[in-house]
């Protein structure tokens, strides 16, 4: 119901004030979860009732993408409207490429090089709302480089938490190391702190329109909870028990089965308990019916890795965080437009973090810069209830995943999906309409869609002048097959000796009780 507030003999309606003001955008993202990690994407095991209201709230795309299957390519995505090709940052800033990856792992090919930084003539989306009146925050994980690539070099007037370093250095608990975010006390949750900042910043600015990027480290490792909350899983977890394996073995490494690390849901319900502190405060500051929010994840849930962490299982969909699969690139992709007509609560249409940044502009009113090259597309006119076309959806990730991916490029058109991989130039074809799980390649029955895809991948990647990987005149066959096989025999034992620890009643980490199981990415 509208306020209406009398001034001598002027009528002021608040409701008036609400529509004539530009809309408040809160972009929150999560690093590597799943897509079916939260209550309203299916799970029976996580609780995150916090998030489940949002998307009530705003409307699902249930075919959302990130733009690449590991965090940096992804984050960049964002920020710039680009696919991978197109910027360049094809792999977590920090990973070995060339000569040094392929002698370390006795890869059949060399890594190419990619960029470290966002590239200084393009115009991320939080210098387009700023350029345009909004106040910008950055809070929490960057991993986008350093030096002039920064968050404060990039449009971000306010930067708290965001540095170079990409998982929570020193944990989810005071004492943890970050040069742009002290802790206040012995214990402090970062999860917390980052949504209470956001908060702070929200209300400080709260009488002009804001663009405030809240990037949690939370879900990545190290897997840390409480006591309380790890009781509580851990419970669900020994009355979930099934006669289903584990873990099972993928091409190079095995991968969790089930959703049931108790550690890791305390950290997703973590993640979801800072959700609701941020949205509580958007209420009582009576700015949540002018303020758009975004959730998603910048790739795929871990399931498996080089290190032997697992965290989460993906369901019905093959692979994880790193892996050219659904797993790895499919999402949670949530966008709530307060007073948006005709807005429907689901929409299947295939959309990836490319079109955040012309979609929230659109939404905002703003037009992008003609000088800043975007490849991906609004999104307000099927928020409205109307039609799209058909298009063509890329990734480019030339690499090797430390969870168990190989370097692929990809294009998904329709319900046809089709992977290329660089190491023996050999293509898969899936329909995802009727394998979502991606168990039955159909390239042979389907030969005509499989040459005109890859024909148009090709083009893609020339026109971006993509890097590509050389083939390791070094490679040993023989060597590396004995590695996987090994690999696998012994760490599903592993897996299995920490599975048993974690859910044991009597399980105690450490003195401070948080767990840390660390990955390399």
């Amino acid at each position: 119901m509208a306020t209406t507030l009398f001034v001598g003999c002027q009528k002021i309606d608040k409701s008036s004030d609400i529509k004539n003001k530009k809309p408040n955008v809160i972009f929150i993202l999560a690093d590597d979860l799943g897509a079916h990690d939260l209550g309203f994407m299916g799970s029976k095991f996580y609780e995150t009732p916090n998030l489940d209201a949002l998307a009530k709230q705003g409307t699902i795309f249930t075919q959302g993408y990130a733009a690449a299957q590991v965090c940096s390519p992804s984050r960049a995505s964002i920020l710039l409207g680009k696919f991978t090709a197109n910027h360049g940052i094809t792999d977590w800033i920090g990973a070995d490429y060339g000569k040094s990856w392929s002698d370390k792992f006795n890869s059949k090919i060399m890594p190419p090089n990619y960029k470290r930084t966002l590239p200084k003539e393009d115009i991320t989306i939080a210098e387009a709302f700023k350029n345009n009146g909004y106040k910008t925050l950055f809070a929490g994980k960057w991993h986008l480089g350093k030096g002039e690539s920064t968050p404060e070099n990039h449009g971000f007037e306010v930067n708290i938490g965001g540095w170079e370093v990409g998982n929570p250095k020193g944990g989810y608990y005071a004492p943890w190391e970050n040069p742009k975010l002290a802790y206040k006390y012995l214990g402090e949750n970062l999860t917390k702190r980052l949504a209470e900042e956001t908060g702070g910043f929200i209300e400080q600015h709260k009488d002009q329109p804001f663009f405030a990027f809240l990037s949690f480290y939370a879900v990545h490792t190290p897997l840390q909870t409480t006591e309380k909350k790890w009781k509580k899983y851990r419970e669900k977890a020994i009355a979930n028990q099934t006669d289903e394996p584990n873990f099972i073995s993928e091409r190079i490494l095995p991968v969790a089965n089930k959703q049931e690390n108790p550690i890791y849901a305390g950290l997703v319900a973590s993640m979801d308990d800072a959700v609701g502190v941020l949205m509580r405060k958007l209420k009582a500051l009576n700015l949540d019916k002018n303020t758009i929010i975004v959730f998603t994840s910048d790739n795929g849930g871990l399931v498996s890795s080089r290190y032997g962490a697992f965290a989460t299982n993906n369901l019905q969909l093959r692979g994880g965080k790193g892996y050219q699969w659904e797993g790895g690139i499919r999402e949670p992709y949530v966008i709530k437009v307060p007073n948006l007509k005709n807005k429907p609560n689901t929409i299947d249409y295939p959309v990836s973090g490319v079109d955040f940044y012309p979609t929230l502009l659109d939404l905002a009113g703003i037009s992008p810069d003609k000088t800043q090259k975007i490849d991906g597309i609004s999104l307000k006119p099927i928020l409205k209830g109307k039609n799209l076309a058909t298009r063509s959806l890329f990734w480019h990730y030339p690499h090797y995943g430390n969870q168990g991916g190989e370097p692929v490029s990809i294009i998904r058109k329709g319900n046809w999906k089709l992977i290329h991989y660089w190491e023996n130039n050999v293509d898969e074809l899936y329909n995802l309409l009727v394998d979502i799980g991606e168990k039955n390649n159909v390239i042979t029955q389907n030969e005509v869609i499989a040459v005109s895809l890859r024909k148009e991948l090709d083009t893609f990647l020339a026109d971006s002048k993509a890097e590509f990987p050389e083939i390791n005149p070094n490679f040993d066959a023989k060597k590396s097959e004995k590695t996987i096989a090994t690999r696998k025999q012994k760490m599903i034992k592993n897996l299995e000796k920490r599975r048993l620890q974690i859910l044991d009643e009597n399980f105690k980490p450490n003195k401070d009780w948080y767990n840390s199981a660390l990955t390399k990415d």
